[in-house]
């Protein structure tokens, strides 16, 4: 992600660097405002860090979706007659 420093909507390797903590911290609002302005007016001039902020949004997104979703019941059966067995054999091993 080579930028030349000093075009407008340009911005150097370490200053990127710097913000991809902060784009995961946006995303989880774990940043004051204040700070939050910082990164999105920073997302606004760099379409890489964009591109990496609407991922990792994405990523996020499609785990909370998936952790909401319950296996159906008489698989989740099978999965705890299978540790039931193995905590068996490890108490007798």
């Amino acid at each position: 992600m080579s930028h030349e420093h000093g075009r407008p909507g340009q911005h150097t390797d370490e200053e990127c660097v710097d913000f991809l903590e902060r784009i995961v911290r946006l995303i989880d609002n774990e940043l004051e405002e204040g700070e939050c302005a910082v990164v999105r007016a920073h997302l606004e001039g760099c379409n890489p860090c964009l591109e990496r902020y609407d991922l990792q949004r994405t990523v996020k997104a499609l785990v909370a979706r998936s952790c909401s979703e319950k296996a159906p019941a008489d698989l989740r059966e099978k999965v705890r007659v299978q540790i039931q067995a193995v905590q068996v054999r490890i108490t007798e091993g």
